[in-house]
């Protein structure tokens, strides 16, 4: 186990151990047989107990103390026959000695919580048990959380595994057209996930890197994207959107393996978190050698993207549809869109306009200089037959 709930059974197997003045607190699993140390607190030098080490069960007080063969409360475990004869009595050695068994909510058993000193404590008492009893319900409760929490990462990873091995993937385009003269230049490939089309698709993305098969479906979605390519016009582009970890990987290139790449454009995101541009530049560069384009996607929405486009020179910069929205009749997202073009043009961008739904904002795109454009206005997302039936130049309504 790891994170917040490592984190909070560690605090309190230490704040407990601590309050009942004893040498060392653990808290074991019963597995296949075995009692297996899964958290451990002592005192400076006084530990000897080892995570992950195991013992036979039945060799231990844990399982005594779980079967009823012996007290949850030993002021002295030497005065005990069954206890004096563990071999862990003398080997510690154990003086005085406290254990709860911990269970699952259905009631079989996952280990126990427990206390020791060297020396036995004759002080100890009933209150003392329940102190550790009261802790013991709260690792109870946050071990079932954590495993609640596990088993529903496992079944995401099922579902989304299956998604990978099925190919139970759609792609959808949508275009994107010249603002100075309606001419199409191309589209954007995106996903759709025919089994859970109320989810929403960025959410799919998200999970699959979580179980850590992020690389296995933006590649999936990629090839599927790339096959459709050959029904589009030559003239046209295609673009996909890939993490910065994807390019980084072995399969970005070989992705791209018999692919025209000067017909390609590779949308990096806002949310790719980029840790070293210049290991970037080095994937990208031998495929934009030959072509490859480079978009940075939601500029505008975030601060990061400037730091892509500082660093990584792309060719488009496409701007976020939060700033787009309402720019006809706000005068701070036009101030900044028209910044963000200026600059654009400066260092030799072609800088699009996404999420255009208004023809009112299709008119301020074009006064400030905006070369590229795509939206609902312009085209939805579309299965490639319609895609390809597309006019050249687009109709105005």
């Amino acid at each position: 186990m790891a994170g917040a709930g490592a984190e909070q059974i560690q605090s309190i197997l230490g704040a407990v151990r601590r309050y009942l003045a004893m040498d060392v607190g653990f808290i074991s699993e019963f597995t296949r047989g075995n009692r297996v140390f899964r958290f451990t607190d002592s005192a400076v030098g006084q530990s000897g107990i080892v995570v992950g080490n195991s013992d036979p069960l039945e060799t231990t007080f844990c399982h005594h103390v779980a079967e009823g063969t012996l007290p949850g409360l030993l002021s002295n475990a030497q005065t005990n026959r069954t206890a004096a004869a563990l071999s862990a009595t003398k080997a510690f050695p154990v003086g005085a000695h406290l254990s709860v068994p911990l269970r699952h909510p259905d009631g079989t058993p996952y280990g126990t919580i427990c206390c020791f000193s060297a020396a036995p404590n004759r002080r100890l008492g009933a209150r003392d048990l329940n102190v550790l009893k009261m802790c013991a319900e709260v690792v109870e409760a946050v071990l079932e959380k954590e495993r609640s929490a596990a088993h529903a990462v496992a079944s995401r990873r099922i579902e989304i595994a299956r998604i990978i091995e099925d190919e139970a993937i759609e792609m959808v385009f949508q275009p994107l057209y010249r603002v100075a003269d309606g001419h199409l230049t191309g589209f954007e490939s995106l996903s759709r996930f025919p089994k859970n089309p109320q989810r929403q698709v960025d959410a799919w993305f998200v999970e699959a890197a979580e179980v850590g098969l992020g690389l296995e479906l933006e590649f999936l979605a990629a090839r599927k994207a790339l096959s459709a390519l050959c029904q589009l016009d030559e003239a046209l582009k295609l673009t996909i959107n890939l993490s910065y970890e994807a390019i980084l990987s072995e399969h970005f290139a070989r992705t791209l393996e018999g692919v025209p790449v000067h017909r390609v454009v590779v949308e990096l995101t806002e949310h790719a978190v980029v840790d070293h541009y210049e290991t970037l530049r080095q994937a990208l560069a031998p495929l934009r050698a030959r072509g490859l384009r480079l978009a940075i996607d939601d500029v505008g929405a975030g601060h990061s993207t400037f730091r892509h486009i500082l660093d990584l020179n792309p060719e488009f910069i496409k701007l976020d549809r939060s700033l787009i929205r309402g720019l006809n009749e706000d005068t701070a997202r036009r101030a900044l869109a028209e910044a963000l073009t200026l600059y654009g043009r400066r260092i030799g961008c072609e800088v699009v306009a996404e999420g255009v739904e208004t023809e009112e904002e299709l008119a301020v795109i074009g006064a400030i200089g905006i070369t590229r454009v795509q939206g609902y206005l312009l085209g939805r997302p579309m299965p490639i037959e319609r895609a390809v039936a597309l006019p050249p130049v687009r109709t105005s309504p």
